[in-house]
């Protein structure tokens, strides 16, 4: 391996993103790895309540860097399970916020299964006006980006 060459973890083959409604950080999280990494894993997103839509700043954030949220439906954990998705079939949960944390860590107590924080901005009632806000979900949309490539490398399919 020469100098440049990073040594990054292998793709699990299940992830899960949760925060707290599952309308911002968790399904840019789900939208950016699949664009990034394509069908090498299975991805999806879940949130501790699913009480709002998805939000059109994280939908116009996503789609600059070529990320398709519009079609995205909120769930709960508790949905995700009803729907088929087993909580305990993923082989890596990523909480995006501390309330998420605890739910899947909760929900998982019983289970053998990574649970890991990455603290992302939550960018929902930042900001003065749509550009002011737009900045607040960029930065939130960019600590994702960060976070996966630091992870597992640059994306397999687009480059930003």
């Amino acid at each position: 391996m020469d100098e440049g060459t990073r040594n990054f973890d292998l793709l699990p083959q299940s992830v899960l993103f949760c925060c707290d409604h599952n309308s911002v950080r968790s399904p840019m999280a789900e939208g950016i790895m699949k664009r990034f990494y394509g069908t090498e894993c299975y991805i999806q997103s879940a949130g501790v309540k699913s009480d709002l839509e998805i939000d059109g700043f994280a939908i116009a954030v996503c789609a600059e860097i070529g990320v398709e949220l519009s079609r995205h439906r909120s769930r709960s954990f508790e949905e995700m399970m009803e729907w088929g998705d087993d909580l305990t079939s993923f082989d890596l949960v990523l909480a995006l916020s501390p309330a998420s944390q605890r739910h899947a860590l909760e929900m998982t107590r019983f289970h053998h299964l990574t649970v890991e924080y990455w603290p992302i901005l939550d960018p929902t009632g930042l900001g003065e006006g749509r550009e002011q806000r737009l900045i607040s979900y960029r930065q939130s949309r960019d600590q994702i980006v960060a976070r996966l490539t630091d992870r597992w490398g640059p994306p397999r399919e687009l480059d930003i």
